[in-house]
């Protein structure tokens, strides 16, 4: 039967495009104007759109070396190997260029030549000890024998005392009846420039200028005597004269006559000199009123007061830290002058040594070649084992501080810093103070630095820490006059015993300097 379609409604078939059907993805609109892909579009359309799969990826591998090759042999790798090479070079040069403007710029040090004097360690030798009357047979010709080997300690030039009668004159005429004659000290003078010595006349309180009128001029004849008389013992070979401050000579207008003597007979690395012996407080001013020439070369200092008894600790250190405090211009020459205690004779000739300027040692047992000769041989059943021991490191220690000097720019000509714990002079006025614990100074050159510490009170005493911070902590030990020390040590438990001299090179950690 069929069926008929009534008026006015629409078949289930019908098509009806964009009407009640939803179309498939990917489908054209003309498709789905036909029945059957209308009806199929409909009941196949996806409500869920897929994602796209995901291309496969490529594995990384390296580059094999036919690639590798072509790659670097690139214009653009080879101006870029060009441009690093150029980069490390200019980077190089510019560290170098730092590195030289920083040894340019920084601070150093600048040598000072110095004259033979200030370099030369002098021994002074007294009147009594050149005798040949003396029975133990000293006297200028025993002197002569011992020459080589004094030299042989660093001793570079000799002060005779008493090679003319005092009060007289300089004639070569009239030395001293205890000296010996005009050929013995000609003699002496031939065999020490032989060892490589000099020797300087000590015509301390002699009466150079004879008479004087009212006025106190000196007389013209006398003055002209003199100037004779020093050219005599320049021709002889005399390297100088040391002449008081106390001296009627002792004055700008014979000075300057003088300096001119000399001058003659000086030349380069053999120059004459002229030392005064300072024996007031103050010393008069060693400038002429016009030029700037100096009348002296050196000023000799005694470290302790002349006096008629041997003075105690409390005395010695006054003194010490006194002279330690006081800055002159003049070249120093120092001499120990004063009597101490034996416990206290080491000490100072530790500062001696140590002092800016140049020492002067006394003669004594210490370092007598007579004496050190018969340590080798033997000694009396009375003298005790640690007595032989003590006498043979005075010597030692003599060599070693000279040998030291020698060598050593900030003990030769370094600058000077006084270390003070406290002040002695302050406690003076009491009779209960106590004597400072350490007396201590400083030498440096650069970055080389020494370190002396004296102890002079009777008892030990270590190091507080905090006394010196900015020194280095850590040294070796070069010297001292207690049982020897050797190696390295550090400030921070170094103890010092009683009467003890310790000098001590300091570094800084890492420092091989």
């Amino acid at each position: 039967m069929e069926r008929t379609e009534e008026p006015g409604r629409m078949p289930l078939t019908a098509a009806v495009t964009g009407y009640g059907t939803v179309a498939g993805p990917g489908l054209s609109a003309s498709v789905g104007g036909s029945e059957s892909a209308s009806v199929g579009g409909s009941e196949s359309a996806l409500l869920l759109i897929p994602e796209p799969e995901a291309e496969p990826s490529q594995l990384w591998r390296p580059l094999t070396k036919e690639e590798l090759e072509v790659t670097a042999g690139g214009p653009r790798w080879r101006k870029a190997r060009c441009y690093l090479v150029l980069l490390f070079w200019l980077t190089w040069l510019a560290m170098l260029a730092v590195a030289i403007a920083i040894i340019v710029m920084s601070p150093r040090p600048v040598k000072t030549p110095l004259e033979w004097w200030q370099k030369s360690l002098f021994y002074q030798l007294q009147p009594d000890l050149l005798t040949e009357e003396r029975a133990d047979g000293s006297g200028v010709n025993a002197l002569c024998k011992q020459l080589p080997y004094l030299r042989s300690l660093g001793i570079g030039a000799l002060i005779l005392e008493g090679p003319f009668d005092k009060k007289a004159s300089l004639n070569h005429n009239a030395t001293g009846k205890g000296f010996g004659t005009l050929p013995q000290i000609q003699h002496l003078l031939a065999e020490s420039h032989k060892a490589d010595l000099k020797v300087v006349f000590d015509i301390c309180e002699l009466d150079l200028l004879g008479p004087q009128d009212v006025a106190g001029n000196a007389d013209k004849t006398s003055n002209l005597s003199a100037t004779h008389d020093l050219r005599f013992w320049l021709e002889q070979g005399a390297a100088g004269f040391a002449i008081c401050d106390t001296d009627a000579a002792y004055s700008e207008t014979t000075l300057l006559e003088w300096k001119g003597v000399l001058k003659e007979f000086s030349s380069e690395g053999n120059k004459r000199i002229v030392v005064v012996k300072q024996m007031k407080d103050v010393l008069p001013p060693l400038k002429p009123s016009q030029g700037n020439v100096t009348l002296v070369d050196v000023v000799m200092r005694s470290i302790l007061p002349l006096s008629q008894h041997i003075l105690s600790a409390k005395e010695v250190a006054v003194s010490i830290e006194t002279h330690l405090q006081t800055r002159e211009d003049v070249w120093p020459s120092w001499t120990v002058g004063g009597e101490a205690s034996l416990n206290l004779k080491k000490l100072l000739l530790v500062l001696v040594m140590t002092l800016p300027g140049t020492p002067v040692v006394r003669y004594g047992d210490d370092i007598d070649q007579a004496q050190n000769a018969s340590l080798e041989v033997g000694s009396s059943d009375g003298d005790t084992h640690t007595d032989k021991e003590k006498r043979p490191l005075a010597s030692a220690l003599f060599s070693t501080l000279s040998h030291s000097r020698a060598r050593e720019e900030a003990l030769l000509f370094g600058s000077f810093t006084f270390l003070p714990f406290n002040s002695s002079t302050d406690n003076s006025s009491s009779s209960n103070s106590t004597l400072p614990p350490i007396l201590a100074f400083l030498r440096s050159w650069g970055c080389v630095h020494f370190l002396i510490l004296l102890n002079v009170g009777p008892e030990p005493h270590a190091l507080d820490p905090a006394w010196a911070p900015r020194l280095p902590k850590a040294g070796v030990f070069v010297a001292n006059t207690g049982t020897v020390r050797l190696g390295s040590t550090t400030l921070d438990t170094l103890e010092l015993r009683p009467h003890e001299a310790v000098v001590i090179k300091l570094f800084e950690a890492g420092s091989y300097s």
